[in-house]
């Protein structure tokens, strides 16, 4: 069963993940709770949309947005709206005021095509009725201020003859304000349980044969050393928020390679505020059942725990939709379309690789044969032979994990091999 949110000013639990709060025009959304109860860290405000454009009618409004405002604290940002299955085919930008400075940033661009991210559909988590449509979430540092403006794209189909046409935008836009909250206390860096125990929530009844990688989740000779994980709770994770069940799938044969699309402007010691911002965005804002990855990687070459269910295990992710299934997905922190990675973050991802796919036998320079659970770019059903070390474009047409990320992967495979031993 999910594990439905409720909001600190007592808004039904549903509502809270399902509806924008109403607000005065220009007033700031009380900060959504995990609970109800004894406060938690961190806290997310909605604020509904309005039509830029006075002639038109709030359902056929063709930009949306928010005047310059003061707002509750916040340090990541994003727009959702109702249906998880509408496209925002348009563009989003938001201006922030800095807290600390008072400045305001210039209009920064919000990756809009979102829905690659995310559950299968057909499975429990897609289908639980308080999923939503949402773009990626942008890092934007402390911030007390905020304005937004969304603009649909003119209709390719029109003649030359006609004016333009822009498509109405998605219903129930509401603008995400996060504040990640901080950490309980200064934990020092530990690494992430093993020792799981509790119901399974199987999604998906995929075969599991793997080419040259055997089955299930028995260990085959080439290992690789487990490296550094940073555990949920060393980055400050609010169990409260995800769903208490974790989901399994049945092995390991494939690790999807993204970036978070959240820019890079972060330092290495706000990733642990980076993740958590993400995790809120994920369950309260988007509302899924957790974080959608199974592992973060900061600019650094640092390593995090993702979706709750132990490292170790074959836990069902939201991370790249059609073949969530037998897969980990990591998310490299940052956007990286025209910026290199740095060393240090293809060194851990060769490793995090290495070592996950180790513990199920595959060879990271080798090929599995996947089952699409559908995608726009492989139908539903559809077997597909893939790379064990995949970028989440070889699934789904996207620019995820953007251009530069995405051409170090073949060297990735190797140093991958190298770590488990093969030639």
């Amino acid at each position: 069963m999910r594990a439905f949110l409720t909001s600190s000013i007592g808004v039904a639990c549903a509502a809270a993940l399902v509806l924008p709060l109403s607000l005065p025009s220009g007033a700031a959304a009380a900060p959504q709770d995990a609970r109800a109860g004894s406060p938690v860290p961190g806290s997310t405000a909605s604020l509904p949309l309005a039509p830029l454009n006075s002639e038109r009618s709030p359902g056929e409004a063709t930009e949306q947005g928010l005047p310059k405002q003061d707002v509750q604290p916040f340090s990541l940002v994003g727009v959702v709206w109702d249906d998880a299955d509408a496209e925002l085919h348009g563009s989003v930008q938001v201006r922030s005021r800095s807290a600390e400075t008072g400045d305001w940033s210039g209009w920064q661009h919000l990756q809009t095509h979102n829905a690659e991210h995310g559950a299968d559909r057909g499975t429990s988590e897609r289908e639980s009725g308080t999923v939503r449509g949402s773009t990626a979430p942008l890092w934007v540092g402390p911030s007390d201020g905020v304005q937004v403006r969304v603009q649909a794209d003119e209709n390719p189909d029109a003649g030359p003859e006609v004016r333009p046409v822009r498509p109405p935008l998605p219903h129930g836009l509401s603008l995400e304000l996060v504040d990640p909250g901080e950490a309980p206390e200064q934990l020092p860096v530990k690494e992430a349980d093993t020792s799981r125990r509790q119901a399974v929530v199987a999604d998906s009844d995929n075969p599991v044969t793997a080419e040259g990688g055997g089955t299930g989740a028995v260990a085959k000779p080439y290992k690789a050393p487990r490296p550094k994980i940073v555990s949920r709770k060393g980055w400050g994770a609010n169990e409260k928020l995800r769903e208490r069940e974790f989901g399994y799938t049945k092995t390991v044969k494939a690790v999807f390679v993204h970036h978070s699309a959240t820019g890079n402007n972060y330092t290495c010691k706000q990733a642990p505020s980076v993740i958590r911002g993400i995790y809120r965005y994920h369950v309260t804002s988007s509302g899924w059942r957790d974080i959608g990855y199974n592992f973060a990687i900061d600019k650094c070459g640092n390593v995090y725990e993702g979706r709750a269910g132990g490292v170790t295990k074959p836990v069902m992710g939201a991370h790249t939709l059609g073949f969530n299934t037998n897969s980990t997905g990591i998310a490299v922190l940052g956007s990286y379309s025209t910026v290199n990675p740095p060393a240090a973050v293809t060194t851990a991802v060769a490793r995090l690789s290495a070592w996950k796919l180790g513990l199920h036998g595959i060879n990271p320079k080798g090929k599995v044969t996947m089952t699409s659970g559908g995608s726009n770019k492989y139908k539903k059903g559809k077997r597909v032979s893939m790379n064990a070390v995949s970028g989440h474009r070889d699934g789904f047409v996207t620019d995820c994990p953007g251009n530069r990320l995405y051409g170090k992967l073949g060297a990735v495979r190797v140093s991958a091999a190298k770590y488990q031993g093969r030639s």
